[in-house]
C-alpha cells in the first residue's frame, strides 16, 4: 500500500503505519486487507491530521470572536458581530476555492481556509472592541486576571457548558440507537439533521435575544419588561420554528436530494422530518425558556432542568419504550416529548425566580 504524503515527515508517517497495523486485522494468509478497511482508515487519519489538528489550534481565534461578539451583543450591538461573521464566511468560501480547487491541497486546504477565516473574524472583533468607547472598550495593556470576576463568570459559564455536554450525551445515545437500523437509515437521518440545523440556527437567535435583553432589563431594574420579552420571543420562535420546520418537511424531497439520490435514504430523511422538523418549534421554546432564566442570573437551574428533561428522560425512553417498540418513529418521538416536558419545567422555574427577585408590586 502506498501512503499519501502529508505534513509531518517520517515520524508522523511511522505513527500512522503503527496505528494502522494495530487497527486493521491480518488475513489468514498473513497479509493485511488493503481494500475498504484501509481506505476508511486513511480517510479517518486524513481528517485527523489535516482537519482536526489544525481546527484545534483555531479554538483561540474562535474564543476571541465569540467573547467579543457576546460583549457587543450585551450592549445591544448585534449588527457588527453579524458583519464579522459574514466576512469570515465569505473568506472561508474563497479560501476553499483557492486552496482546494486552485492549489489542490484537499482536506488540508479546507482546514487552512477555516483557520484563516476565523482568525480574520477574531481580529475584526478585537479591533472593534479596542476602538469602541464606553463600557465595552478593550484596553489590551490593562488586561489582568481578576479572581472574583473569573469566579462570577464561571458560575454562569460552567452550567451553560454542562448543558451542552448533556444534550450531546443524549444525542450520542439516540445516534447509537439509529445505527441499529443500518447505514441507509443513518444516511437519511444525518441528511435530515443537517437541514434541521438551519432551522435551529434561526431559532437560536431568539435564545440569544432573550438572554441579552433579559439581563439588560434586569440590570436596569425594568422588571416589567422581562415578561414582555419572554412572551414576544416565545411567539417569534414559534412562528420561525413552525414556518421553517414545516417548510423543511414540505420541501423534504428536493432538499434531501442535495445529499443523496437514493430514494430509500430520502424516505428515511422525510420520516425524521415528519416527527422532528414539524415539532422543532418546541426546541426553540425550550431554548427561550432557558435563556430567560439564565438572563436572570440563574444558570444552574436550566442545566438541571435540561439534564432531567432531555438527557435522563431520553435515556429512560431508549431503555424502556424503544426496547418494546423498536422503530424509528418511537425513537424520534422522544424529541418532542422531552422538549414539551423541558419547556414546562423552564416556565415553572421562571415563575419561581420571578417571584423571588422581582419586587412585590411588579
Amino acid at each position: 500500500m502506498v501512503e499519501r504524503p502529508f505534513p509531518g515527515g517520517a515520524d508522523l508517517l511511522g505513527k500512522r503505519t503503527a496505528i494502522r497495523n494495530n487497527m486493521i486485522p491480518r488475513h489468514p494468509q498473513g497479509y493485511r486487507s488493503n481494500t475498504m478497511q484501509e481506505k476508511l482508515f486513511n480517510r479517518l487519519m486524513d481528517v485527523i491530521e489535516y482537519d482536526v489538528a489544525p481546527l484545534t489550534r483555531k479554538r483561540v481565534a474562535i474564543g476571541c470572536k465569540v467573547f467579543g461578539a457576546a460583549v457587543l451583543r450585551a450592549v445591544g450591538d448585534t449588527r457588527r458581530p453579524l458583519y464579522f461573521l459574514m466576512a469570515a464566511g465569505v473568506m472561508n468560501v474563497l479560501g476553499d476555492l483557492l486552496f482546494v480547487c486552485v492549489l489542490g491541497m484537499g482536506v488540508a486546504g479546507v482546514a487552512l481556509a477555516t483557520v484563516l477565516s476565523q482568525c480574520v473574524s477574531a481580529t475584526l472583533t478585537v479591533l472593534c472592541l479596542t476602538g469602541s468607547d464606553g463600557m465595552c472598550h478593550l484596553d489590551i495593556r490593562r488586561l489582568r486576571f481578576y479572581p472574583e470576576r473569573f469566579a462570577q463568570i464561571m458560575k454562569i459559564a460552567l452550567p451553560a457548558g454542562m448543558q451542552s455536554v448533556i444534550f450531546n450525551i443524549s444525542n450520542v445515545l439516540i445516534q447509537s440507537s439509529i445505527n441499529s437500523f443500518g447505514a441507509v437509515a443513518v444516511a437519511g437521518n444525518t441528511a435530515a439533521a443537517n437541514v434541521e440545523g438551519f432551522v435551529y440556527i434561526s431559532m437560536n437567535s431568539l435564545y440569544q435575544t432573550t438572554l441579552s435583553f433579559t439581563s439588560q432589563n434586569l440590570g436596569a431594574k425594568q422588571y416589567r419588561r422581562v415578561d414582555g420579552i419572554l412572551v414576544r420571543c416565545m411567539i417569534l420562535v414559534i412562528l420561525i420554528g413552525v414556518v421553517l420546520g414545516q417548510g423543511a418537511y414540505r420541501l423534504g424531497d428536493p432538499l434531501l436530494h442535495i445529499y443523496s439520490q437514493d430514494p430509500e435514504v430520502i424516505a428515511y430523511g422525510i420520516q425524521r422530518f415528519s416527527v422532528v422538523s414539524v415539532t422543532y418549534f418546541l426546541c426553540g421554546m425550550m431554548d427561550v425558556g432557558s435563556g430567560v432564566v439564565r438572563g436572570l442570573g440563574y444558570s444552574i437551574m436550566p442545566m438541571l432542568v435540561s439534564m432531567v428533561g432531555a438527557c435522563v428522560f431520553r435515556v429512560i425512553w431508549i431503555f424502556t419504550v424503544f426496547r418494546m417498540y423498536h422503530t424509528l418513529f418511537t425513537l424520534y418521538v422522544s424529541y418532542p416529548i422531552s422538549w414539551v416536558l423541558t419547556v414546562i419545567a423552564h416556565l415553572v422555574c421562571y415563575l419561581v425566580v420571578r417571584r423571588k427577585i422581582f419586587p412585590k408590586k411588579q
